[in-house]
Order: C-alpha cells, then structure tokens, then sequence
C-alpha cells in the first residue's frame, strides 16, 4: 500500500473490491475542485474514464457515460463508462466531495493495466492511489 493520502477512503474502496462476479482494481482520484466546479470534475471524470478504457483495452470512443438519472439504484454523483455496442462494463465511479474536494473512487476489470491507468491520471494532473483487489 504505497502513496495512500487518505487511509479512509482507500480501506472503504478496498472493501468494495471483495470478489464478485468480476475481479476489480481500483483507483481514488484526488483532485481540488470544490462543490462549485461540477463541469470540472465531470471532465475530470471522463478524461479518467477515457484512460481507463484504453488501458483496459477499448477504444474511448467507442464508450459513453452513464450517469444513470433515470434509475433509482444510482446516486446523483455515480457514474458508470459502457461501451457504445452494448452496455458493457468499462468503468464505475462515484464523485465524492470530500474535506472541501472532490475525489473521485473508479473500478475497473483487474485485467486492465493498473500501472498504465495510475500513469496516465497522474499525466492528467490528479494524484492517484491505486487500490488492487485480492
């Protein structure tokens, strides 16, 4: 468990993980955008998303974001990446406002490249933690 900034959050996102019909990886996402800066972190959001899908293989143009408005099983700040040919699983998150701050918990296929998706948000400007599951 290297470079955990908040231990909380990291142990309730690993909680998460336990195995079910998929393996799962996770990552937290730590920004500084505030509760008035929503179009941000919405973009935020997607751009993580987008380096999740490659890294797991899929083309982010081929994935769309569900913000799931119409069903009552999703808050108002959880958010799932599907690809566009069906409604496969690419990536779920949940936006988190935090201490003043949004961070931002996505799980993914533990198939997808842990290293490359805590790569690619860290060139995006975001600190990241990894969370793997067992």
């Amino acid at each position: 468990m290297a470079n955990v900034i908040d231990d909380d959050l990291y142990q309730r996102t690993k909680a998460l993980l336990e195995p079910g019909d998929i393996e799962l990886n996770g990552a937290i996402v730590h920004t500084d955008y505030d509760g008035r800066e929503d179009v941000k972190m919405m973009q935020a959001t997607i751009d993580v998303g987008d380096v999740i899908a490659e890294a797991a293989g899929r083309d982010p143009r081929d994935c769309y974001v569900y913000s799931g408005n119409d069903d009552p099983d999703f808050s108002s700040n959880q958010h799932q990446g599907l690809m566009l040919d069906g409604e496969e699983f690419v990536w779920e998150c949940q936006q988190l406002l935090r201490e003043g701050s949004f961070d931002v918990v996505f799980y993914y296929e533990a198939s997808a490249d842990q290293e490359g998706i805590l790569e690619g948000i860290r060139e995006l400007g975001f600190e990241a933690t990894g969370v793997e599951g067992d």
